[in-house]
């Protein structure tokens, strides 16, 4: 989809490829940021809430450590919930990139056949070509040779009443 707009136009031989390859470069360089991000979130906050969490103490507790946990457990549901959102973005992507590189066989092997069919168009001319030389080269010769000439038949005053 992104190629069309992006390079379509061009016509280059390698700037839209160049050009998409380094986007995709850029991409999963963000990709893999974001990811490493939101798995160090995740780490942080579990490891603050098995902290916080005391088994030996009374189950009486303030309620700041309470609305700690809370908010220690919602950042984490919020990292988990965008590890998600990534993992649907990575898979439209790998999609995508799919049909791109579909699109991209189909062109080539579009571009091979046109050029195939240019071969056989020039080899069919001059196969043409060559039978007509050598179709008139026959007629030459059958109309000038003696075998015609004695085959063919004589009109004369005994056959018309």
């Amino acid at each position: 989809m992104n190629k069309g707009g992006a390079g379509g136009g061009s016509g280059g031989g390698g700037g839209p490829t160049a050009a998409a390859a380094a986007a995709a470069a850029q991409k999963q360089k963000s990709l893999l940021q974001r990811v490493d991000a939101d798995i160090g979130n995740i780490v942080d906050n579990f490891s603050f809430l098995v902290n916080v969490a005391r088994v030996n103490d009374p189950p009486v507790r303030n309620s700041q450590e309470a609305f700690m946990m809370e908010m220690r457990a919602s950042r984490m549901v919020q990292a988990a919930d965008t590890l998600l959102k990534l993992v649907s973005e990575l898979k439209q992507t790998a999609i995508f990139s799919g049909f791109a590189s579909l699109n991209d066989h189909v062109e080539q092997r579009t571009e091979e056949f046109t050029e195939q069919a240019e071969k056989t168009e020039c080899m069919l001319s001059r196969i043409g070509e060559e039978a007509a030389g050598s179709l008139k080269e026959l007629e030459s010769h059958y109309y000038s040779s003696a075998e015609r000439t004695s085959s063919l038949p004589s009109y004369s005053q005994e056959t018309m009443p």
